[in-house]
């Protein structure tokens, strides 16, 4: 069993939770309790186009509803803009970084990035700012799936660490976010495997420890595709939690066998988690 376990879900303040993302939260707060470690919740809203208003506070009834209690203050990213900063500046600083004013229509007659054909816009100008991935991961553990290798083309991306239109990237905020909140395992879906290459060495540039990970599968509508907000995946029921719940255990292999309350089920379902964790992080 882990020593020193701190977990998080962090989901984005786009809609309410549905059942994919329940599976997401219960699997990493499982893993938390069943190591005997934290769980915290973050919010993570650097993206203000697309979020909703007051979906935030949705969220975190809808976690309190489902039994699902974090420990210690919820982290806003929108008050986290200084750190980021520091963390741009950093990479900056050892020229891991670069500005890239590519439109999407030369990205996509590019494929992935390319330096060699990047259009770079005199000072002053808008422009994203790229790491420079000199040293990409290819490989890592999940402790699901064991090795996972990502194609050579992708791990290698210079991928973007700061939008054009001046909003945070997803990439860098996340690693910084976790950095600063010492997490050490992140429980999440399966959509965000590949990135981890990318995650991973940004914490290799930063000079931080990894985490370890666990990627969980999705859950998918009638159509095949994954539930997500954008795709208007249907809210969960706050009043009802109970049926959500079994229905998400049952997504995680876990057997509903006490559903007399949302109390009972969440015990039974931490001392059947199985994936008690004394493994090295992703990536030594």
């Amino acid at each position: 069993m882990a020593s020193h376990y701190i977990g998080r879900f962090a989901p984005s303040p786009s809609g309410p939770l549905h059942l994919g993302s329940l599976v997401a939260a219960l699997g990493s707060f499982l893993d938390a309790r069943a190591n005997n470690g934290r769980w915290l919740v973050r919010i993570e809203d650097i993206d203000p186009p697309r979020e909703m208003p007051g979906a935030d506070s949705a969220i975190l009834r809808t976690l309190d509803a489902f039994g699902l209690h974090w420990d210690g203050e919820i982290r806003y990213q929108s008050q986290c803009h200084a750190a980021y900063d520091a963390r741009l500046a950093a990479l900056a600083a050892r020229q891991q970084s670069y500005r890239c004013g590519c439109t999407r229509k030369q990205l996509k007659a590019q494929g992935l990035h390319s330096r060699k054909d990047c259009q770079t816009p005199p000072e002053g100008q808008p422009a994203a700012l790229r790491f420079k991935n000199d040293a990409p991961v290819y490989r890592f553990t999940d402790r699901r799936l064991g090795a996972v290798e990502v194609g050579q083309t992708l791990a290698a991306e210079d991928f973007i660490i700061h939008r054009k239109d001046g909003l945070y990237a997803y990439q860098l905020a996340v690693v910084s976010d976790d950095i600063d909140q010492g997490v050490t395992h992140v429980v999440r879906g399966l959509d965000l495997l590949d990135a981890t290459v990318w995650q991973l060495g940004l914490y290799n540039a930063l000079g931080a420890s990894h985490c370890h990970y666990l990627h969980l599968p999705l859950v998918l509508g009638d159509d095949g595709q994954k539930l997500s907000k954008q795709n208007h995946a249907d809210p969960i029921n706050d009043k009802a939690p109970l049926p959500a719940l079994k229905q998400a255990m049952a997504y995680l292999g876990l057997k509903a066998r006490d559903d007399s309350s949302v109390d009972a089920l969440l015990s039974d379902a931490i001392t059947q988690w199985s994936w008690l964790d004394d493994s090295q992080p992703a990536q030594a």
